[in-house]
């Protein structure tokens, strides 16, 4: 029995009429006084969807470099792309800019080594986060997911995106994820750097700067008001965990969620769940039949039947693996990103979060979600509720490693 349905997409919410600008400073204020995280104003910020807008935005960045090129990434995989990028950082290194690009030990381990030996003789400073066979098993579930890359310090891309050929293309079918990064240009840039160094400091002896490290003064070219938050695996309550917080305890009206691995711990299922209930039109886009993460999905399942007692809708995106991290609120604010909404992100890997109080970008953001959800499948919670003993010990068969999906 199915357990989905194609179903209109709902009408969206009428933007806020009374004081916007006051909703995105009272956010602000918010986020600033409980994280310690100063915002940057500014900022000029440009959504990128899917390979097609995504890579030659970040290959046209690398090709302007004058300096420096720093690149940092969890995926570094197979095909064209991850070539085109070799070839890339290779040919600026060898004009004699500082380049240097770190791997996540794990996730990068199926880079091509020819790739390597390509980058490295050309006078690419490579460097390997964590790699599992020297490490102690504590460490090496503590990855870095981050995906940072940043150009000549002024110009800066964050979000899902990985190095490999599963991220070209427009999502037209299963070979072509759905995923969002973002352009960044000013103050902003500066954290976004400063989440390559923190974990480049670890990775490569060594001063922390050198002379290619100009740490100019931005131009503020937009009106963007950008938060910068890393997220880390340490015990305790962390920045990355308080954001979601505040943000999702915030909203009013609206909360819209994009997230590749859907398996929070209950905490913040109850937070969703609240926002439902108090009236917030809650809408949870989760990757379909297209997921590479099975386990994960399962995982995240178990809590679909409570969602839907508090109002949520909960959405299966259907052409391809649905990669994008994003949230949405009130038509005011977004969250954009490394982090996905599960434990992995929020208590286990190296991540990183753009907050932006910005109703035009959020407005994009929207757009794409509305248009998602057209290639999307409703869970209808009648079906749902009446799914298989199967399925249901699938979901449960999680429970002794749900603390690390």
């Amino acid at each position: 029995m199915t357990t989905t349905e194609t179903a209109p997409v709902p009408a969206p919410v009428p933007a806020p009429d009374p004081l916007p600008a006051d909703r995105g400073r009272a956010l602000r204020r918010r986020l600033e006084g409980l994280l310690g995280i100063a915002a940057t104003e500014g900022n000029l910020l440009t959504p990128l969807r899917n390979g097609d807008e995504i890579f030659p935005a970040m290959l046209e960045a690398v090709d302007g470099a004058r300096r420096t090129v720093d690149l940092m990434t969890f995926v570094y995989w197979r095909g064209d792309i991850a070539r085109l990028f070799a070839q890339a950082l290779a040919r600026k290194a060898a004009e004699g800019l500082r380049v240097r690009l770190l791997l996540d030990g794990f996730g990068c381990r199926l880079i091509e080594p020819d790739l390597l030996e390509l980058m490295e003789s050309a006078g690419v400073r490579i460097c390997w986060f964590r790699r599992p066979v020297r490490l102690s098993p504590f460490k090496q579930n503590h990855r870095c997911h981050r995906k940072v890359l940043v150009v000549d310090g002024r110009t800066a891309f964050t979000g899902g995106v990985g190095i490999a050929e599963e991220w070209c293309g427009d999502a037209r079918n299963p070979g072509e994820w759905r995923d969002t990064h973002v352009r960044v240009v000013g103050p902003a840039v500066d954290g976004i750097a400063a989440a390559f160094a923190q974990n480049w400091a670890e990775c490569a002896p060594g001063a922390l700067y050198d002379a290619a490290d100009r740490f100019e003064e931005h131009e503020q070219p937009g009106d963007s008001v950008v938060q910068v938050v890393r997220g880390s695996a340490a015990v305790g309550w962390q920045d990355l965990q308080t954001l979601m917080r505040v943000v999702i305890s915030s909203a009013e009206r609206r909360l819209r969620l994009a997230t590749a691995y859907f398996a929070p711990d209950d905490y913040f299922v109850d937070l969703l769940c609240a926002a439902g209930r108090r009236g917030v039109a809650v809408d949870l886009l989760v990757p379909g039949e297209h997921t590479d993460k099975r386990v994960c999905q399962l995982a995240g399942e178990r809590h679909f039947g409570r969602l839907a007692e508090a109002g949520v809708r909960v959405w299966r995106y259907g052409p391809t693996m649905m990669h994008a991290k994003v949230l949405t609120v009130d038509g005011t604010a977004a969250l954009v990103g490394s982090a996905n909404f599960n434990r992995r992100s929020l208590d286990h890997d190296e991540e990183v979060v753009l907050a932006v109080v910005d109703p035009e970008f959020t407005a994009v953001l929207d757009r794409h979600f509305d248009e998602d959800l057209a290639r999307s499948e409703a869970v209808v919670p009648a079906r749902w509720s009446r799914r298989g003993l199967g399925l249901r010990a699938l979901e449960a068969a999680t429970a002794p490693i749900r603390h690390f999906l």
